[in-house]
């Protein structure tokens, strides 16, 4: 017959087991999904940083060719080679100052078609010293078959398609170099009349793509759209042109795949000129922190209900209670909460597991708000940068998609003039200066709603409730503070010259939160103009 105390133990000895089974069991599954779900999204950040910082740059360049462009076919008269070579003489003094404020450029050109003009070819200038550009002499196109698009593809690709292209990385003819290029071709009153272009040198976007690391053996790599790798940090692409493994191609976002017999993980995202990034990490190592973590925990939960089976008669009411709260906290951890608390300080196994487990919990919430926080935020301001201002639309979509009554609100698009001359004449500290007086402007105003910074010397406000209902008295006290620090300003950096626009929405005309912001962005122009026109009549 087994005594009392032998069944009090095995019935202790029971629930012990099954309360640690249910609390290791919540803890594993908790820590991974949080585990594999955080590893997921400093993947998915890291791309969407890489993609951010290539397009900004390939957009740079965009802008400074397509500047070119519009001032050479404004500019271009007449097609007789005097005439023809004083508008090149005006657009070698644009470029020229265009192309040095362009970070990477090898080399900039304005290339006539020999069919307009046999005299006048245009010109070629580069920079292989990284500091001054050189005039060279510029090839003869008359030698080749310009509707032959397999040579001398930065002229006859966009004279061929018409319109502006990003040209896959070739060997320049003249510098035997590897370049990636944007061409525009120009036109007068319907006729073809040569190519503006840039080429940046090969290895500025591949430094750039190889910053983009993770963990021991993640990296960054490029394709096109052929599925052609472009850039890669350990594959010599100019020699062995390699195509992407399959299942990086498609639409997807996050892609699983093997290379080389080993398993990856990929997050893939389009650029602007056509290209992809791809950021991938071999799964083991994406997966491994996790799963050490998980080893850890059921180590310590052997340990613990070890100890408990020796001293359950005399613990079991002190063990019952700590581990109904870390069952609890393992629920709550496993349902995404992190705000709870675990009060046993006991100076035992599971003082020491409950200890773990709120030190776990404390640096993975500092984890993911030093995570957020530097995605979301813009260093130089403080206030909310332009991810955050995607993801608040997205939110904001999604309310307008699911409300049967729409919600009201406006965007508001604020601009700050004369950034650029500040920074040239005054230094970009000075320009620091005068972005964050703005943006404390806004922010003062606005101090109810949203602010972010959207671009360079762009901000944006998205008024809802009071801020929308009082938008009025709001846009009446934002003139007159920034009539009041222009006034008592004493240097131009310490002014607010800044545009606005405000766009209210409207269900029966707006499809989406995009509408409202285009007609925003309008008006801050329109305002823009009036204020240029105002101070020029003064």
């Amino acid at each position: 017959m087994h005594s009392i105390q032998i069944k009090t133990t095995l019935l202790t000895v029971c629930a012990i087991v099954a309360s640690i089974t249910a609390a290791t069991l919540l803890s594993v599954s908790a820590v991974r999904q949080i585990g594999s779900s955080d590893a997921n999204q400093i993947l998915s950040l890291l791309c969407e940083t890489g993609q951010k910082n290539l397009d900004s740059y390939f957009q740079s360049v965009e802008q400074s060719v397509e500047m070119v462009s519009s001032f050479v076919e404004s500019d271009i008269g007449g097609l007789e080679p005097d005439e023809l070579q004083r508008h090149i003489d005006r657009v070698r003094a644009i470029f020229e100052r265009t192309a040095y404020k362009t970070n990477g450029v090898l080399t900039y050109y304005y290339r006539i078609d020999p069919e307009v003009s046999g005299s006048v070819r245009g010109f070629w200038y580069d920079n292989l010293d990284g500091e001054t550009f050189r005039e060279r002499e510029v090839t003869d196109i008359s030698r080749y078959d310009t509707t032959d698009t397999s040579k001398l593809v930065w002229f006859t690709v966009p004279k061929a398609t018409g319109k502006p292209v990003w040209l896959s990385p070739y060997v320049t003819d003249n510098l035997n170099m590897r370049v990636i290029s944007y061409n525009v071709p120009i036109y007068r009153e319907g006729r073809f009349v040569g190519v503006v272009g840039i080429e940046i040198d090969y290895a500025t976007v591949a430094r750039q793509v190889n910053h983009i690391r993770l963990y021991e053996n993640g990296y960054a790599f490029l394709n096109d759209a052929q599925g052609n790798l472009i850039c890669h940090p350990r594959i010599d692409v100019a020699e062995d042109r390699p195509e992407v493994p399959e299942g990086l191609l498609g639409d997807g976002v996050r892609v699983r795949y093997t290379f080389e017999g080993v398993e990856k993980l990929a997050v893939c995202l389009p650029l602007s000129n056509g290209m992809r990034l791809n950021v991938t990490v071999p799964a083991s190592e994406i997966n491994g922190a996790w799963q050490r973590l998980i080893y850890r925990i059921f180590t310590v939960s052997v340990v613990l209900l070890a100890s408990f089976v020796l001293l359950s008669m005399r613990l079991t009411d002190h063990i019952t209670r700590p581990l109904r709260e870390l069952t609890e906290a393992a629920g709550q951890l496993n349902a995404g909460n992190y705000d709870f608390e675990l009060n046993y300080t006991g100076n035992d196994e599971l003082g020491i597991l409950t200890s773990a487990f709120r030190r776990l919990i404390r640096h993975l919430k500092v984890h993911i708000g030093d995570l957020s926080n530097r995605a979301y935020a813009d260093a130089l301001t403080s206030v909310r940068n332009k991810g955050a201002f995607d993801i608040y639309v997205r939110e904001l979509e999604e309310t307008l998609f699911r409300a049967p009554d729409s919600p009201r609100f406006a965007v508001g698009v604020f601009d700050c003039d004369n950034l650029k001359t500040i920074n040239d004449q005054y230094g970009h500290d000075k320009g620091d200066i005068y972005l964050q007086t703005a943006s404390a402007l806004i922010c003062r105003v606005f101090q109810h709603s949203p602010v972010f910074r959207i671009g360079g010397d762009e901000f944006a406000v998205i008024l809802q409730h009071d801020d929308y209902r009082n938008r009025n008295a709001l846009i009446r006290l934002f003139d007159a503070g920034n009539a009041e620090i222009c006034a008592s300003a004493r240097e131009p950096w310490e002014q607010t010259r800044i545009s606005m626009g405000i766009a209210e929405f409207n269900p029966n005309t707006d499809s989406c939160v995009g509408d409202v912001t285009r007609r925003a962005d309008k008006r801050m122009y329109e305002n823009k103009r009036k204020r240029k026109a105002a101070r020029a009549a003064l």
